[in-house]
């Protein structure tokens, strides 16, 4: 009996209109990666670019109560 070593990853299944999955194969296909590679890199670009939304809007909602709306007003907080 060969004992298995335990799975570093898990399994996801998706579903994605068939469109879409003609579009992940063809462009795995042609980048010579795997479909899950090209998933997780889009999942984490996705984290990064929602993770910069967050801070936007945080740095948007505080400048709004300390009143700058300008970039002029925001140089001359900074300056300040």
């Amino acid at each position: 009996m060969t004992i298995q070593p335990a799975r570093t990853t898990r399994v996801l299944n998706v579903s994605v209109p068939p469109e879409m999955y003609a579009s992940i194969e063809e462009t795995a296909r042609l980048e010579n990666r795997t479909k899950s590679e090209l998933i997780r890199e889009a999942f984490r670009h996705y984290q990064f670019v929602r993770r910069w939304q967050v801070i936007r809007q945080w740095g948007a909602e505080t400048a709004g109560q300390l009143g700058i709306f300008t970039d002029e007003q925001l140089e001359e907080f900074l300056e300040a």
